[in-house]
C-alpha cells in the first residue's frame, strides 16, 4: 500500500494549528487541514510494511496496540495516495461510523504503532481519517443509506454519545427500527456537551445526527429514562433497550467540600459552558471570568477545562497534577498539548505544576472559596476549583429504573453486552468505564452484533 518509497521521500506533516494567542480569542475549531497535495503526500508514506500494527486493535502488555476500530488504514491511505477519495471512504465507513469524530479526538492508537514510526515519524492516520471524511461531507458524498430489509423489531438505545449512536447506527442500517433517547434537550451526549467546541464542532456532531434522522433513526430528546415509570414503558414497548449512558459518577477530589462555594466537576463545567455558549441556556456553575481557576487532573478534560477557562476570560489558571513531572518527559522533554500552550501563551508559563494535590480549602465569611492549601503547604489563590478527576462508575438511578445488575459499571457476562434481564443490553462507558470515542464506537458495534443476534436468531453483522 502506498508508495514503496514514499517514507523515504516525504516528510511527516501534520495539519497546521492557529496560533495559540489568535485561537484563543473565539470557539472555533483550531487545527487547519492541509491542501489535498500534501495529503496526498502523506498517504503514500504509508510504507507496505507487510504486518500493518496499525489497524491491530489489541491490548498488549496493558497498552493498547493499533485501531480499537480495526480501521483498514493501509488501504485507504494508498486511496488517498491516489486521489481516489470515493474508495478510500468506503473502507473507511466499512468500519467506522464515524470517522469525524475520531479524526478530531482520538489520540491516535495507530499512528503509535505505525511500523514507519520505529525509524522515523509515523504516518499521519489521523489527519488522513479526517480529510477522507470531510472530502466526502463537501462533496455530497455523504448521502442518506437505506436498507431494503425492515425486521419490524423496534430497538430503544438510551443515550446518544458515541456508543449509542454507534449501536443506533449499525441496527437501522440492519433493518431495525431505532429510537434514541437522550435526556438533555440536545443529542450527541458527551460529544456535544463534555466536547469543547473547537476541539470537536457542534455542527459537525449535529451534521452526523441530521444524517442520521434521514435515515430513519428517532430521537427523542429531554427524556430522562432514569424514571421507573419511563423505564418500565420503554422495557414493555420495546424488544430490545440499549443502555448508553456512560459513566457519569465523578471520582470524589479527595478534600471535603460540604457548604463550600466555587467547587465544581469538569462535566458539570464543560456542559454550563456549551450550555450557555452555543444554546443560551444559563447555568448554576459560573463562568470562569475573572477567577482565578485551579483545575485537578491532567488528562483530556482537565485541558479542556484549561481551554475553556482561558477563553471566558480568567484571571489566571493551575492545573494540579497528583503525580511527577519526571512521569511525563519524552525523551528528556516536557510535551505540551493545545491547552497547555495556551495557557503559555497567554500567561507566560506551563499551567501544570507537578506532584501537587490540594489539601485544604480556604473560605470568605459567606463560604465561598477563596484559596486551597496544596500538600506541600503552599497556598493559591483560587475562587473556582474544577475536579477532573475521572470518574467512578455509572449512574445507579438508571440501572435502578431498569432493574439491571450494577457494581462500578453494568454487570454483563465476561466480553458480552446482555444484561441481567435478557433483552436490556449495555455498551460504551456505562460497559466498560471511562474510557475514549474510539472505544465507546467499538462497543457499541460489538454491542449491536449481540443485540441483532438477540432478535433475529443470527446476525450478519460485523
Amino acid at each position: 500500500m502506498g508508495k514503496p518509497t514514499g517514507f523515504l521521500e516525504y516528510d511527516r506533516c501534520e495539519n497546521g494549528m492557529r496560533p495559540p494567542l489568535e485561537r484563543i480569542r473565539d470557539w472555533e475549531e483550531f487545527h487547519i487541514p492541509a491542501s489535498d497535495a500534501v495529503r496526498r503526500e502523506q498517504g503514500a508514506r504509508c510504507m507496505n510494511c507487510g504486518v500493518p500494527f496499525c489497524q491491530a486493535g489489541v491490548q498488549f502488555e496493558g497498552k493498547q496496540l493499533g485501531c480499537p476500530l480495526h480501521n483498514l488504514i493501509p488501504e485507504w491511505n494508498d486511496m488517498v495516495m491516489d486521489g481516489n477519495y470515493g474508495h478510500a471512504l468506503a473502507r473507511l465507513l466499512k468500519t467506522n461510523n464515524f470517522p469525524e469524530f475520531t479524526g478530531r479526538v482520538c489520540p491516535a492508537f495507530c499512528e503509535q504503532a505505525c511500523t514507519c514510526g520505529l525509524y522515523d515519524a509515523p504516518v499521519t492516520v489521523h489527519d488522513n481519517e479526517r480529510a477522507i471524511i470531510e472530502h466526502a461531507f463537501q462533496h455530497g458524498a455523504m448521502k442518506p443509506r437505506f436498507t431494503d430489509h425492515a425486521s419490524r423489531k423496534q430497538v430503544a438505545v438510551i443515550g446518544s454519545g458515541p456508543s449509542g449512536l454507534a449501536v443506533a447506527d449499525q441496527l437501522n442500517h440492519r433493518g431495525h427500527s431505532v429510537t434514541v433517547i437522550e435526556k438533555h434537550p440536545r443529542a450527541g451526549g458527551i460529544l456535544t456537551y463534555g466536547i469543547p467546541n473547537m476541539k470537536l464542532p457542534k455542527t459537525v456532531v449535529q451534521r452526523r445526527i441530521d444524517l442520521m434522522t434521514d435515515e430513519g433513526v428517532t430521537f427523542v430528546t429531554g427524556l430522562d429514562a432514569s424514571d421507573p415509570e419511563i423505564a418500565q414503558r420503554l422495557k414493555r414497548e420495546y424488544d430490545a433497550v440499549v443502555l448508553c449512558c456512560g459513566s457519569e459518577e465523578p471520582r470524589a477530589i479527595g478534600v471535603d467540600t460540604a457548604g463550600v462555594g466555587g467547587v465544581y466537576y469538569a462535566m458539570d463545567f464543560l456542559h454550563a459552558a456549551v450550555d450557555r455558549q452555543f444554546f443560551g441556556r444559563e447555568s448554576d456553575v459560573p463562568t470562569a471570568e475573572g477567577r482565578h481557576v485551579v483545575i485537578i487532573g491532567t488528562g483530556n478534560t482537565a485541558s479542556d477545562c484549561v481551554a475553556t477557562s482561558i477563553r471566558q476570560g480568567c484571571a489566571s489558571v493551575t492545573q494540579l497534577v497528583r503525580r511527577g513531572r519526571e512521569d511525563y518527559l519524552v525523551n528528556g522533554n516536557l510535551p505540551q498539548d493545545y491547552a497547555q500552550q495556551e495557557a503559555e501563551a497567554k500567561f507566560g508559563a506551563d499551567p501544570r505544576v507537578f506532584s501537587q494535590s490540594v489539601a485544604g480549602l480556604k473560605t470568605d465569611e459567606k463560604g465561598n472559596l477563596t484559596a486551597i492549601v496544596t500538600k506541600s503547604g503552599e497556598e493559591m489563590a483560587c475562587d473556582l476549583l474544577i475536579g477532573a478527576t475521572g470518574f467512578a462508575g455509572c449512574r445507579a438511578d438508571v440501572c435502578e429504573a431498569f432493574g439491571v445488575e450494577r457494581e462500578r459499571t453494568v454487570k454483563t457476562e465476561k466480553g458480552r453486552f446482555q444484561t441481567s434481564v435478557p433483552h436490556i443490553f449495555t455498551a460504551g462507558d456505562m460497559h466498560r468505564g471511562q474510557s475514549l470515542v474510539v472505544h465507546a464506537i467499538a462497543e457499541g458495534r460489538a454491542c449491536a452484533v449481540e443485540v441483532d443476534r438477540f432478535l433475529m436468531g443470527y446476525t450478519n453483522l460485523e
